[in-house]
């Protein structure tokens, strides 16, 4: 099974794809959408989508499994942020993907064991998991492996219970 995995933002989108063939996994491609500072919201969200749109093209993917708000302090960047995630959204929706979202918390558990690791924890673990040769970077690109790898972990159960 294929994985999309998505670290939104408006300003970087991480991206990780992941492939899981029973307990193994590996990773097919990752990196960061970025888009520039002082172009339109509108336009940066439609270079989110027509990236997305193209890796689910390029990559085939079973799901798209995408990160959920984290409200922290900042109200405007999660408001950001949710943005972000309704064009990964759409592009999974026009392309018929089904999506997943985990918390944070989540990621942080399925990958790590523990929902309160740090950045260069995950990205370890994510370079662990995956037999990387290298620690993956950024951390945008590391959090979206994590992402994908969250739900490859729990897709033969979700299978299992027929949801």
């Amino acid at each position: 099974m294929v994985v999309l995995g998505i670290d939104p933002g408006t300003a970087h989108t991480g991206y990780g794809v992941v492939v899981a063939r029973g307990r193994t996994l590996a990773a097919l491609d990752g990196g960061v959408i970025v888009t520039r500072a002082g172009v339109p919201l509108e336009r940066r969200l439609a270079d989110i989508h027509v990236r997305v749109s193209d890796l689910i093209r390029e990559h085939g993917p079973a799901a798209v499994a995408v990160e959920d708000l984290y409200f922290g302090r900042n109200a405007h960047s999660a408001f950001a942020v949710g943005q972000a995630r309704g064009a990964v959204l759409l592009s999974a929706g026009l392309s018929g993907i089904p999506c997943f979202s985990y918390t944070p918390q989540a990621v942080k558990q399925a990958v790590c064991g523990s929902g309160g690791a740090g950045k260069e924890q995950v990205q370890r673990m994510v370079g662990a998991l995956l037999s990387l040769p290298e620690l993956p970077a950024p951390d945008h690109a590391a959090d979206a492996l994590a992402v994908a790898i969250c739900h490859a972990h729990g897709a033969p159960l979700r299978s299992a219970l027929g949801s």
